[in-house]
């Protein structure tokens, strides 16, 4: 999906995922995917660190539906950077919520600077996640809390044809791996309270619906924004999906862990 600029989310792909899962929402599921990921979590008054924030429909969310008393929202491409800040202004919310472009690597923030680092669907796109794991927990104050979702693969190794076929569709960075490998760089950095909520079931029927979408009367919208030939290739590509979705090779979960006080 990479544009010409070499970045993976310029403003037409902007517009189709935006058009696809919400107005901000760049993975699936929008609020309602957001909420029950943040079932049990409470934000009121605490500072957030949003890994990955896209245009910025959740950091704002944080803040006005879930009232975290700041959010610094942080994205590796100017294109997504630049629509989250428009957004956080438009809200009149600048005084709260910080958009911040970093490089990839260690996160730029001295120890302890956040009560909550929470991420949707983003950190596919970090391979060594032992150094997530390890840079995450360095910026949580002590009993401070990691959520997270993210596209995980059911087993670590070579995937198999059909999951291969899907990532060369996808020719996205991901750098996708198992619950297991997940857990144990978790425990490695000192996390506790470690636990995965599998949500394959609810993608598997999400994933057809959107399939649905995509080629039914709305195509022409998303047309519109990605022109008739790609949205060819993201039917394709939605299509090998599903296979793998079906077979559970590909599973996504919901991930939640707290630093000790």
């Amino acid at each position: 999906m990479s544009s010409e600029t070499g970045e993976l989310y310029d403003p037409d792909h902007i517009e189709f995922l935006e058009a696809l899962w919400g107005d901000g929402y760049l993975s699936p599921g929008g609020p309602d995917e957001v909420a029950r990921l943040l079932t049990g979590t409470e934000l009121a008054g605490t500072r957030v660190l949003d890994i990955g924030c896209g245009t910025g429909g959740i950091a704002v969310s944080l803040v006005t539906d879930y009232g975290a008393a700041t959010v610094v929202g942080i994205d590796v491409e100017d294109s997504v950077c630049k629509a989250a800040t428009q957004r956080v202004v438009s809200n009149g919310l600048s005084d709260r919520i910080e958009v911040r472009r970093t490089e990839p690597g260690p996160l730029p923030f001295p120890e302890a600077s956040f009560d909550i680092v929470f991420s949707k669907d983003s950190i596919v796109h970090i391979p060594d996640k032992v150094a997530l794991a390890e840079t995450v927990y360095s910026v949580l104050t002590p009993g401070g809390w990691f959520v997270a979702s993210d596209w995980m693969t059911s087993h670590d190794g070579e995937p198999s044809p059909e999951m291969a076929h899907y990532l060369a569709m996808e020719d996205l960075d991901f750098g996708m791996a198992s619950p297991a490998t997940y857990r144990a760089a978790l425990d490695t950095a000192g996390f506790g309270s470690i636990t995965f909520e599998n949500r394959n079931g609810w993608y598997r029927e999400q994933a057809r619906h959107e399939l649905a979408e995509l080629t039914g009367p709305e195509r022409s919208r998303f047309e519109a924004a990605l022109g008739a030939e790609e949205i060819a290739s993201q039917i394709k590509t939605w299509e090998a999906m599903i296979v793998v979705l079906d077979t559970g090779e590909h599973c996504p979960h919901h991930l939640k862990a707290q630093k000790p006080r």
